[in-house]
């Protein structure tokens, strides 16, 4: 290979790594800050798995009532104890709600997860494991029940923001804004 065509080849190389270096730095340091960020201010909240240090300071920073764990019961693992036994040091209200980022929700199980979310004391914090689909999902549902527009409630599963990758075919986590999709029109959202 001659000089040249060496040099264009690295150069593309470089222009398709580069982005994907950065898109993957940027979703590590998402995960590493626990990709905390209010939804509502004052009323609620999404991160991925917080740790009891970070319990203790949304509870303290943001005034955190509830917490909704959108990983289910897990009684057996230790960061399900840790968290309930913060939870209940700081007198936070604690609900487990299972479900999947690689499954749909039904509309039944939606409407359970959108009573409890109104159920829930205010300020609620929403939580999965890493804060980009099970609880961007959770606050699109939330949003669109609570009378929100469709681009606002929809901006909550974004790459850019959350690390969302619901790319159909390709990411198991599509799963997450395919649910969204079929229920938009149940939420009177006919535009996409």
């Amino acid at each position: 290979m001659n000089r040249k065509r060496w040099k264009r080849w690295h150069l593309a190389l470089a222009g398709v790594l580069f982005p994907v270096i950065l898109t993957g730095a940027y979703l590590g340091f998402l995960r590493v800050s626990g990709n905390f960020h209010p939804v509502v201010a004052g009323e609620i909240y999404r991160s991925g798995q917080p740790s009891p240090a970070r319990i203790a300071r949304y509870k303290a920073g943001y005034g955190i009532k509830s917490i909704i764990n959108l990983r289910g019961s897990n009684p057996r693992r230790s960061w399900y104890r840790d968290e309930i036994a913060a939870s209940r040091r700081l007198g936070i209200a604690h609900y487990d709600f299972r479900m999947s980022a690689r499954h749909e929700l039904t509309r039944q199980k939606a409407l359970r997860l959108i009573a409890l979310m109104e159920k829930a004391e205010k300020p609620v914090l929403i939580h999965c494991m890493s804060g980009a689909d099970r609880s961007g999902l959770a606050t699109v549902l939330y949003l669109a029940a609570t009378g929100r527009g469709e681009e606002e409630a929809e901006g909550q599963i974004s790459l850019l923001l959350y690390g969302h990758l619901g790319i159909p075919y390709l990411s198991a986590t599509y799963a997450m804004r395919a649910t969204f999709e079929h229920l938009e029109p149940w939420f009177g959202y006919h535009g996409s």
